[in-house]
């Protein structure tokens, strides 16, 4: 049974109601909702959200939003007697109200003493993450150090292994030991500590939200697509969290001839630099598709040989010269390491330009494992594609990123 705690328009509070089914609440709440205001158009409104309360035991608060053909949205919060209410103050968007609403409830339940509560939807605020994103947004544009964001986010959430049962993923686990401190790792420690005000500053956010924020800002502030975001992910609480060393790519092969390795949470060995990409993507749930396209994120940043083991020391790209934003602004940075592209902070497709280019400048890097995206008949189609066309790798690049970004993740989502 489900008690009408509250619904929340602009206008009034409305009377509680009980009923025993989802569609007799929602056939009650229409009627309540006509009698209450005139205004809006009740034949065309329907539920369009519903979020079941994953931490509290029946009678589950659920959240009802209702959708007018006007475009204007109202909350109802469901739950039980104890719940509180969450009083927005106008109309805001269906799916943000409704999870800030949810936000309320779960930060007011009980929990045993000296249990930390996981940072979730449930508890961050949509005031929080814009907050944690403007914070975000003013570090890049100090430090231009969107390329190592991406790179601590890409693998953090790029452990994941789909046939694993609670495999690691999106969660944070990247902060502890071991897992920072794994051979491709290297150098990402820094980046986490870049990242520690904003958790001082947001602490309701996940550290998992937090680098995944980072990344996909990264990504939009030097000119790339803007990626459809989800937060509200629970954090990884220790080391137990860690995922096995060995799941993420590599871009050369090693001593012997072979890419990858026999550990992790599955062999990623093979002779082949295509083999070896597709044994790690196709592990987290990608395509060819979906592997060229991540692969075009090489267009911005850089190589180090003290992390990577590749790249050179410096070249004339990275030594300090000149170095534009995509704004059209010199950026300052610190010298070294080996780009792929010229304009190493700017995110376009000229990745896909200067692999194949025979005639590209001898100091930029081709890895192995870039060239052979326009040599493997799998992968030589959609590089072409990105190569001819920046706007098809814009799209297939944010719907990869995003998948990226959720992979093995455990929450419910609130977009800005």
């Amino acid at each position: 049974r489900f008690e009408l705690i509250d619904v929340v328009t602009t206008h009034s509070i409305l009377d509680c109601i009980l009923t025993s089914s989802t569609s007799a609440m929602m056939e009650k709440i229409s009627s309540i909702w006509s009698r209450a205001d005139d205004t809006a158009p009740k034949a065309k409104s329907k539920c369009i959200r519903m979020w079941p309360h994953p931490n509290l035991k029946a009678p589950t608060p659920t959240v009802f939003v209702l959708d007018h053909s006007d475009r204007s949205s109202h909350c109802f919060l469901l739950g039980s007697r104890r719940s509180r209410l969450l009083h927005p103050t106008m109309k805001l968007s269906a799916a943000v109200l409704a999870a800030a609403a949810l936000g309320a409830d779960a930060f007011m339940a009980p929990r045993p003493m000296g249990v930390a509560r996981p940072t979730t939807s449930l508890s961050v605020s949509v005031s929080d993450l814009q907050g944690a994103q403007d914070m975000i947004d003013g570090i890049l544009d100090e430090k231009n150090c969107g390329p190592v964001f991406v790179r601590l986010a890409w693998h953090d959430s790029g452990t994941y292994d789909k046939d694993v049962e609670g495999s690691s993923g999106a969660c944070g686990s990247i902060r502890f030991d071991p897992e920072i401190n794994h051979g491709a790792n290297a150098g990402l420690a820094g980046a986490v500590a870049i990242l520690e005000p904003v958790k001082e500053a947001f602490p309701d956010m996940s550290y998992a939200d937090i680098f995944q924020m980072a990344s996909a800002r990264s990504i939009e502030l030097a000119g790339g697509p803007k990626i459809d975001m989800v937060y509200g992910r629970v954090d990884a609480t220790g080391s137990d969290d860690c995922a096995p060393e060995g799941n993420l790519p590599d871009g050369e092969a090693g001593d012997e001839g072979k890419y990858g390795g026999p550990g992790g949470t599955a062999s990623t060995e093979d002779t082949t630099p295509f083999g070896h990409l597709r044994k790690v993507f196709y592990r987290m749930g990608f395509d060819d598709e979906g592997i060229v396209a991540l692969s075009g994120a090489h267009t911005f940043g850089r190589a180090y040989a003290d992390r990577s083991g590749l790249g050179a020391e410096k070249t004339k790209f990275t030594d300090g010269s000149k170095q534009v934003r995509v704004d059209g602004s010199e950026a300052k940075y610190t010298p070294g390491g080996s780009s792929w592209t010229e304009k190493w902070l700017v995110f376009d497709n000229s990745y896909f330009t200067t692999i194949p280019d025979e005639d590209a400048d001898k100091e930029l890097l081709k890895m192995s494992t870039d060239k052979t995206l326009f040599d493997d008949e799998g992968f030589k189609p959609f590089a072409e594609n990105f190569r001819d066309d920046q706007d098809a790798f814009f799209e297939s690049y944010a719907k990869a990123h995003k998948k990226l970004s959720e992979l093995g993740s455990t929450f419910e989502g609130v977009s800005l």
